[in-house]
């Protein structure tokens, strides 16, 4: 075959061109594949780390914020509670912590890294309710006895837990309240869902 009458140079930038264009194309297509591979934004924040300011939590206060969709409940314990914790072990089911519902950083007296700030996930252990924040002064509202230091009380079956999140026996919750990963930014924020040590 001739090539007589053909353009060589317009042969290879037509070439070029059309390969040019069929690159553009794939990339075109490749990027929503690949980016459908990716969670999207809804899913990175459920499962996102929280940052949290705790600097106006007053002592005898919780707040409650939201973690992958769990209530996760920040108390500011004062001296006389974390005193009289270590009077409840002989009522205590897991007073040691010995069951893995904590991180490492956690598995102390206080169930917490500074013992000044407990950090719970605010959901009971039997059948997943949420159990109330019941303070000393409003035990007989509730019929807890005059023994009732205050802690967390889940009016679905009874469970009762402590200001450490350590549950009692005799009540149907099998294990303490969950202690989440979490860390301190500085002295007055903290970020839930990332541990000690790696924030």
């Amino acid at each position: 075959m001739s090539n007589d009458g053909v353009d060589i140079r317009r042969r290879r930038l037509l070439t070029v061109a059309a390969v040019a264009m069929g690159g553009v194309g794939a990339g075109f297509t490749a990027v929503p594949f690949v980016a459908s591979w990716m969670p999207s934004a809804r899913a990175k924040a459920i499962g996102a780390p929280v940052e949290v300011d705790i600097s106006k939590v007053e002592i005898g206060q919780r707040i409650t914020v939201t973690w992958r969709g769990k209530p996760v409940w920040i108390l500011r314990r004062s001296p006389q509670i974390l005193d009289d914790l270590a009077s409840l072990d002989d009522s205590l089911r897991d007073p040691s912590s010995e069951v893995e519902q904590q991180p490492e950083y956690a598995i102390n007296k206080h169930r917490s890294i500074k013992p000044e700030f407990l950090i719970l996930v605010g959901i009971c252990t039997h059948l997943g309710c949420s159990p109330m924040f019941v303070k000393a002064a409003e035990a007989a509202l509730w019929n807890l006895g005059d023994a009732w230091l205050g802690g967390f009380f889940c009016p679905c079956h009874g469970s009762r837990f402590d200001l450490a999140g350590r549950v009692f026996q005799g009540v149907p919750a099998p294990t303490n309240l969950v202690v989440p990963p979490h860390a301190y930014l500085d002295d007055n924020r903290i970020i839930i869902g990332v541990d000690e040590g790696k924030a």
